[in-house]
């Protein structure tokens, strides 16, 4: 017996030789075989320390993952580089990671149920053992030959590191390779809907795609970087290297980093965006070197075809010489998607007869320092000038370029994604027609330039003076003929053009007793139209600071809107110097009617507050999401949710409403029009509105109808507003004391506390930090609260002072801002905090 045991450690010592052998060149200390599990909560860290590979749950979640991550001071998800279990996480803490028996790495639980596997074909587990490399590298190895079976470096997620390599064969490739994947959200990495990958031509490049569409592209390679994006300068301590073999039809992309102190490496955010992360000497913290979205201009198409963007412009896109906007309405207003079409068809550089004059040949238009447009073509050429002439040679060519590394590119369909990129662009050479081309005989011009210029400041001065002895009905003729303009392009069996004297019958002659309230626009008259139908009739009021503009925005937009939470729109009225809307009669009449008033409170129980929170979230998900146009509202506010007979929500005034192309995130103007108790700090201090400008406006909605109690009412226990008592209350984890006391008792306690937080989640001082309106809707359906996101602080910026200021006492009304001129800066303590206000001068009539 003690013979059968010396002889089973003597083989189990020789056995054990090669492992150990191989375990002295890797990592003792990151290694799982066959009976060495990693169990949660347990980790592992690399030899250099730099890396560490466990089980993690994401903020706000409760689910377990198994993941690496860079091990910094304090653990935070954002870290995690690499996933294996994203789509199917392990819902206790009973996982663990072993080398099976047949030869794989696998992810169980207690019950032995599978949750991830390598999934290889090595039938030998008894020399297999699993290390985390000090490069973040979990591999799979064979002790007795040293041979990697599996690696995590081949099987990316969101990241991309130091040292990895990825190899892509182009022929299997039919539309695009994917090689990193977004997460879904902060909170959940199973599949998002963006990933970063290569498209499978000539002309390697990276590109994101939103789901199937293109959001951003890099540009392609030309051997030292990506020609779209020269912010990311190739450095001497890091870079990548491109390896194409045309036989074998591969491509290899290798990123490396020469210094061993610096840590960095390119990161796929959840909401579409390249980062590059670079981690700060004390290791604490990570800063952004690089991002793909710079701006506005880097969304892919962001001018439509042959529009050509720049950010430092307004409005950032343009038709490109020789081009004219396809549709100059959705132009005007901020819709580039559509693009740009040719003025003059061009005439070719011969005809089959070679009987074109040389004065009608076409030419090239020069555009410098430009990203050049996707779908180019590479030709094989000795040099520019032969690029031109091959180009020239073909009708179906539209333009050329010949940049550095790279060598002739031609573009024979329309050009799609030109941007400005001074001074690190690309030249592009645009064909035009000959008569686009503009030349001119110098010494004409020379003489013509300042005779067109005095004559021009001659004309200009008596057209000034002209334009000052305009009477007032001249002005009012040129808006009815622009409203003409507006209503001819409406479908009109969508909208009545009402009569104004009917609609002076309907409101007994706007009478005071048919007068709904009274708004910056002017006055709201119930009516009664002859078959008995009740309407709503808005008359723009002509001294109203929303004019013209306002009116033709409601009635261009709101036409093409359908939807149970958005007012309908009947019809209007342009006759003679009126301008009026006609709308649904709401016999409810207006949310701060009842939500404000003490006598009116009761009739809004738990259950009422809810389905208007609901119906307006409902409506808002169809301006931002479902509707053929994008609509950002920018005037969210109590009084303008309208309530049926059954209370349910509508919105309305569509006054202020911009609306944006498909692939448009925000925009700036230096017009801020809105409420100034519902405005986002970035929009009230800057001009940028959003979808998420429109969110925080809904927090603060979402706070008074809770509360009953308006923004920037002063209470007596807590002299500022609204969103200060309600952080204050939450950081205290006494947010029962601010629900409405006509609620408090119902059995919905859970439910209120869950539409509290979401109210803070929304007006939070950044919009990146806001949740979107579809995120915000499956909130609502939440019942564990434990599973929302915490919010952080709001956004205190817009003027929150105390009693002393003067603000706006219980019962008195908001003002709606119709124009805002900013002129400085003031640094003002208030309630024990200091907030930086704009002083401004601004426009209103009460409401």
């Amino acid at each position: 017996m003690a013979l059968h045991i010396l002889l089973s450690l003597i083989i189990s010592t020789i056995l054990l030789i090669p492992s150990c052998f191989f375990l002295k060149s890797v990592s003792a200390t990151a290694s799982i075989t066959t009976t060495k599990f990693l169990r949660d909560p347990g980790t592992l860290a690399s030899n250099n320390a730099v890396f560490k590979m466990g089980f993690f749950s994401p903020a706000n979640s409760t689910n377990r993952y198994f993941g690496i991550w860079y091990d910094l001071k304090e653990f935070d998800a954002t870290d995690v580089v690499w996933v294996a279990n994203s789509n199917n996480p392990i819902k206790d803490s009973s996982g663990f990671l072993k080398v099976s028996n047949n030869g794989n790495l696998q992810l169980l639980n207690e019950q032995n149920v599978l949750f991830w596997s390598t999934n290889t074909s090595h039938q030998t587990n008894n020399s297999l053992v699993a290390h985390l490399l000090d490069t973040g590298n979990l591999v799979l190895v064979s002790t007795s030959t040293s041979m990697i079976i599996w690696q995590s470096f081949e099987h990316l997620t969101n990241s991309f590191l130091s040292q990895m390599t990825i190899s892509i064969n182009k022929d299997n490739i039919h539309e695009k390779s994917t090689v990193l994947r977004s997460w879904k959200n902060a909170s959940d990495p199973s599949d998002g809907y963006f990933t970063l990958g290569i498209i499978p031509n000539t002309l390697l490049e990276f590109s994101i795609w939103d789901a199937n569409k293109r959001y951003w592209r890099s540009g392609p390679w030309n051997g030292n970087l990506f020609i779209g994006v020269p912010s990311l300068t190739a450095e001497a301590t890091f870079g990548f290297r491109i390896i194409q073999n045309v036989i074998e039809g591969t491509v290899e992309i290798l990123f490396s980093v020469t210094d061993d102190t610096l840590i960095i490496y390119f990161f796929l955010n959840y909401d579409g965006n390249i980062l590059l992360k670079n981690l700060e000497d004390d290791k604490s913290k990570w800063k952004i070197w690089w991002q793909s979205f710079q701006s506005e201009c880097d969304v892919y198409g962001k001018c439509g075809a042959f529009g050509r963007c720049n950010p430092k412009d307004s409005p950032i896109c343009k038709c490109i010489k020789g081009f004219e906007p396809k549709n100059i309405d959705e132009w005007r207003q901020g819709n580039w998607t559509n693009g740009c079409t040719r003025r003059t068809r061009l005439q070719c550089s011969s005809d089959n007869n070679g009987k074109n004059t040389r004065d009608k040949l076409d030419g090239f238009l020069l555009l410098k320092d430009t990203k050049v447009p996707d779908y180019a073509e590479f030709l094989l050429v000795d040099d520019e000038n032969q690029c031109k002439m091959k180009c020239l040679g073909h009708c179906s060519c539209l333009a050329y370029a010949y940049p550095k590394g790279i060598g002739c590119m031609i573009w024979n369909g329309s050009l799609i994604d030109l941007q400005e990129l001074s001074p690190d662009g690309t030249d592009i050479f645009i064909r035009l027609a000959h008569s686009e081309l503009g030349e001119r005989n110098s010494r004409i011009l020379f003489i013509a330039i300042p005779v067109t210029v005095i004559a021009t400041f001659f004309f200009g001065y008596y057209l000034w003076r002209w334009m000052r002895r305009r009477n007032d009905r001249k002005s009012s003729k040129q808006e009815m003929y622009s409203l003409d303009s507006v209503l001819n392009s409406i479908n009109h069996k969508n909208l009545a053009l009402f009569k104004f004297k009917q609609l002076e019958i309907a409101t007994n002659g706007f009478t005071l007793e048919n007068k709904l309230g009274q708004g910056g626009f002017g006055p709201v008259y119930k009516g009664i139209l002859e078959g008995g139908q009740g309407i709503a009739v808005k008359r723009l009021s002509s001294a109203s600071g929303q004019g013209l503009q306002e009116f033709m925005n409601e009635v261009l937009v709101i036409s093409k809107l359908q939807h149970k939470n958005l007012v309908k729109l009947l019809g209007c009225c342009v006759e003679r110097e009126e301008k009026i809307l006609v709308y649904e009669f709401m016999p409810n009449k207006s949310l701060d009617a009842l939500l404000f008033d003490s006598n009116n409170q009761k009739q809004l129980d738990w259950k009422t507050r809810f389905n208007i929170i609901n119906g307006i979230c409902r409506g808002l998900l169809y301006l931002h999401r479902d509707s053929r146009l994008k609509i950002i509202h920018r005037d969210l506010k109590a009084s303008n949710i309208l309530l049926d007979e059954d209370l349910n929500p509508k919105i309305s005034d569509f006054g202020m409403a911009r609306i944006f192309g498909t692939k448009q995130d925000q925009a700036n103007t230096l017009r801020v029009v809105g409420t100034y108790g519902y405005m986002s700090p970035e929009y009230a201090m800057g001009g940028r509105f959003s979808e998420k400008s429109d969110i925080f406006s809904l927090g603060v909605l979402l706070l008074e109808i809770i509360s009953g109690r308006k923004n920037r009412i002063v209470l007596e226990y807590e002299p500022c507003g609204l969103l200060i008592h309600a952080w204050k209350l939450w950081k205290e984890n006494n947010m029962l004391s601010l629900i409405d006391s006509t609620v408090l008792d119902a059995c919905f306690q859970d439910e209120i506390l869950k539409c509290i937080q979401l109210g803070l989640l929304c007006v939070q001082e950044f919009p990146e930090d806001r949740p979107t309106i579809s995120a915000l809707i499956t909130m609502l359906d939440v019942t564990d609260i434990t599973d929302l996101p915490h919010p952080k602080q709001p956004g205190f910026t817009q003027r929150q002072a105390c009693a002393s200021d003067g603000l706006p006492h219980h019962g008195e009304e908001h003002f709606t801002l119709n124009h805002l001129s900013f002129t400085d800066v003031l640094v003002e303590q208030s309630c024990g905090r200091v907030f930086i206000i704009p002083r401004i001068h601004f426009c209103h009539k009460g409401f």
